[in-house]
Parts: C-alpha cells; sequence; structure tokens
C-alpha cells in the first residue's frame, strides 16, 4: 500500500443519547475530515470507545466507515485485542470490508512478555493479509513493547508501523534511527508529536485532530516538511486542546468539545462519565486558545 503519512485522526464514536452508535453521525464526521484536510481516518481505536462496544458494533462501524470514505482517504481500523484470535478475526474482517490498514494494540491485562507480545503480532501478521500498524500504549495497556520488539516485528511481513504513544522521544529516536525502510512511525501522542515528526517520524495517530482537523493537518504537513517555526507555532495554539482532551478519561472531553461545536453529541458508555462542569470549562477555554470558539 502507498504508505500513510501525516494527520491521522483517532475518531470518536459518535452516539445516540440512548447510547446507540450514531451511524449517521459518523458518516458526517467522516465528510468533515476529508472536506478539512485529515490525511487518514482511523476508526474503532481507544479513542473509538473500542472497549465499550460489542463486536457487532465493531465490525460495522468498520464497514461503514470503509463504505462511506469510498477510497477518499484511507481508513485504518482498530483490531486490536488481548485475545490473539479475537485480533485476527477483526483483522480478518476489517479486509474482507476493505479497511487501508489495521491498527492492533498491545495485548492489555494479561500482560504478555516481549517474546508474546512478538508472537501474538506475528501471529497476526501471518493469519491475515492486511497492513498492520502496531499501537504501544503502556499507559493504557499496562504491557510496554520495547523499541527492540518492535525493530524485531518490523522484519514480519505485514508489519508496516508503529503508533508509539508512550510519549517518549528518546524511544522515538531509536526506532526511527534503526527502523528498516518502508517501516512508518506514527506517534500517538499529542503533546509530542511535533518532535516525532521533526525528528524524521511520518505522522500523528491524533486526538486533538477530533476537533481541530485542518490545524492538525497543516501542523503535520510543515513538521514533516521541516517547517520548524510554522509547525512550532501552531502547536503552541493547540497546547491547551493536548492537554485538556485528557482532563479527564478520554473521550469524554472529546466528544464535549464535538458537541460544543455542533459536530456530534456528547453521549460516552458507562463506566466514562459525561464531562464534569469544571472538566467544561477547561475544554471550552482549550477551544477559545485555537480559534475554534
Amino acid at each position: 500500500m502507498k504508505p500513510i503519512v501525516g494527520s491521522i485522526v483517532a475518531l470518536v464514536t459518535p452516539m445516540q443519547e440512548d447510547g446507540s452508535v450514531d451511524y449517521d453521525g459518523l458518516r458526517s464526521l467522516i465528510d468533515w475530515h476529508i472536506a478539512e484536510g485529515t490525511d487518514c481516518i482511523g476508526v474503532v481505536g481507544t479513542t473509538g470507545e473500542s472497549p465499550t462496544v460489542s463486536v457487532e458494533e465493531h465490525c460495522e462501524i468498520i464497514r461503514v466507515a470503509v463504505q462511506h470514505a469510498k477510497g477518499r482517504v484511507p481508513i485504518m481500523a482498530g483490531t486490536g485485542g488481548n485475545s490473539t484470535r479475537e485480533a485476527i478475526e477483526l483483522s480478518r474482517f476489517a479486509k474482507e470490508v476493505g479497511a487501508d490498514c489495521t491498527l492492533s494494540v498491545v495485548p492489555y491485562y494479561n500482560k504478555p512478555s516481549q517474546d508474546g507480545i512478538y508472537a501474538h503480532f506475528k501471529a497476526i501478521a501471518e493469519a491475515v493479509d492486511v497492513p498492520m500498524v502496531l499501537y504501544n500504549v503502556p499507559g493504557r495497556t499496562v504491557a510496554d513493547m520495547l523499541p527492540e520488539t518492535t525493530l524485531k516485528l518490523a522484519q514480519v511481513p505485514g508489519v508496516i508501523g508503529i503508533k508509539e504513544a508512550t510519549g517518549n522521544i528518546e524511544r522515538a529516536c531509536q526506532l526511527i534511527k534503526h527502523a528498516p525502510k518502508g517501516f512508518s512511525i506514527y506517534s500517538g501522542d499529542d503533546p509530542t508529536a511535533v518532535a516525532l515528526m521533526l525528528l524524521g517520524g511520518h505522522g500523528n495517530v491524533s486526538v486533538t485532530a477530533n476537533v481541530a482537523p485542518r490545524a492538525m493537518h497543516e501542523l503535520c504537513k510543515a513538521a514533516l516538511a521541516g517547517q520548524v517555526r510554522e509547525a512550532t507555532a501552531i502547536h503552541l495554539k493547540l497546547l491547551g486542546l493536548h492537554k485538556n482532551l485528557f482532563v479527564e478519561s478520554s473521550p469524554t472531553p472529546t466528544k464535549w468539545a464535538l458537541s460544543r461545536l455542533g459536530r456530534c453529541g456528547a453521549t460516552v458508555r458507562l463506566p466514562i462519565l459525561p464531562l464534569s462542569p469544571a472538566g467544561q470549562s477547561a475544554v471550552e477555554q482549550a477551544l477559545r486558545e485555537a480559534g475554534l470558539l
């Protein structure tokens, strides 16, 4: 596949007030992101509330996203799991409906060893012929895929990149320096994404892009072109969003922000709660600082 570069939105999953998935809202968000310049749309990741959607909903979100995008923008389908068999089945479905690639998170809760992490991803890659981006986010999974394991997996056919969400720039540099040609390094941490890209990374899988898609596209474009001053200026303008979209459990602040912008409802599923008044104030301020209100 053609390598994906730039701004990859970690898209929220819109929901109706009764908690059901809002598929019309999903289609509307996809159209908006395409119009705003988002380079790739990632669906049903952590920000897409993958832990609380059913398997049937998970698959339907991927199918609807691919169908509605109609090739206008690549779709990166979240297909990870702490069960290797389940991750394989989700990856097979994503391939069948035409997703451009998958995003597969390090298995969570069961705390596999580095050898276990390697065997997990290798098994998926060998079972399903679809480009796979690895996803390391130890703050969520507890298990941390070390750079050595990532570089070993980079040699496995079908493994095309990693979303490195530790925020550790030294680690990102090790991956950028030693990864084989054709293996993409994406940031999964908005506050440090500009640094990763300026050092040779390939893009940003972004939460902030949910509410500021045009600005994040321009930030990534500038950073990838080595335009330090322009990238820095955009980054500093978005700094409040980078912070306050995590002022409470994600994706609650992001969904509230999108609701404030009139883009989709703010509904989240338990055990995540609606945004508190204090959280609303913080997100409102960040939206104003970014020039979105």
